[in-house]
């Protein structure tokens, strides 16, 4: 299955990809994509399996050779890779796997297959288990806005997250439950410039997700963003794109 996606920007520039977050799609790159481009890189955003405008899976799948595919149609080679979330976790995955594919890694409140969930992840994702099984989608919906997003987002960025995690939900609840592929990784493989991120106003579970990348990544640095939740590309724009425009600019 090809992903679908967006791309623009002059086919000899260097590439920067980007993977979202489950609580979104491709749009959540919104207020990246004009300054990536202004700053003359060719951008690409995928919608993974089940989410945005990529129908749900009907068949086992891996996210990261998806992406890996998608890359290759295009004849993109090396690339910076930037990942939110579940976005960060096929992006450090994708990285370990194909090292000489990831030239730059920005891993932004990423997860990590397998870490052990702390009491506060556990409670969201029962909360959000119990709603869906109920069919309250709505309250599912608010709760993942609640949860993710930190004090500075704005009641459109609120409305625009929630719209992308229903698109969610309706996607996958109309569709069979199909595993994706787990590959075995090693962090220490990864060969990659990284910039790790984490939010002070994210749920602990991926704080202590950011120390370990940071601790496992050779040369992996992390910055720590006081004013941040989970989605701090969305919440504000204007304080996290100098951060990552000059990290990809080295």
């Amino acid at each position: 299955m090809l992903l679908d996606h967006d791309i623009d920007g002059p086919a000899d520039a260097p590439a920067v990809v980007l993977l979202h977050s489950s609580v979104c799609d491709r749009r959540m790159w919104q207020p990246q994509w004009q300054p990536l481009l202004d700053a003359g890189f060719r951008v690409l955003a995928v919608d993974f399996r089940g989410f945005g405008d990529t129908p749900a899976p009907a068949e086992t799948y891996d996210n990261a050779a998806d992406v890996i595919a998608l890359l290759d149609m295009y004849g993109i080679g090396q690339v910076s890779l930037g990942g939110a979330s579940m976005g960060g976790r096929v992006a450090h995955e994708l990285a370990a796997r194909w090292p000489d594919r990831v030239g730059t890694l920005v891993l932004l409140c990423a997860a990590l297959r397998g870490h052990p969930p702390t009491p506060a992840i556990i409670a969201f994702s029962d909360s959000e288990d119990a709603l869906l099984e109920a069919g309250d989608v709505d309250a599912a919906v608010k709760l993942n806005v609640d949860t993710f997003l930190g004090p500075r987002a704005t009641d459109e960025t609120r409305e625009q997250v929630a719209a992308m995690q229903r698109r969610a939900f309706e996607v996958q609840l109309a569709a069979d439950d199909v595993a994706s592929v787990q590959v075995d990784t090693e962090l220490s493989a990864i060969t990659a410039r990284t910039l790790v991120v984490s939010g002070a106003h994210d749920v602990d579970f991926f704080g202590d997700i950011a120390a370990r990348l940071t601790a496992e990544i050779p040369g992996a640095r992390h910055t720590a963003l006081d004013w941040a939740g989970h989605l701090p590309s969305l919440e504000d724009p204007a304080a996290l794109n100098p951060l990552l425009l000059d990290f990809l600019r080295g």
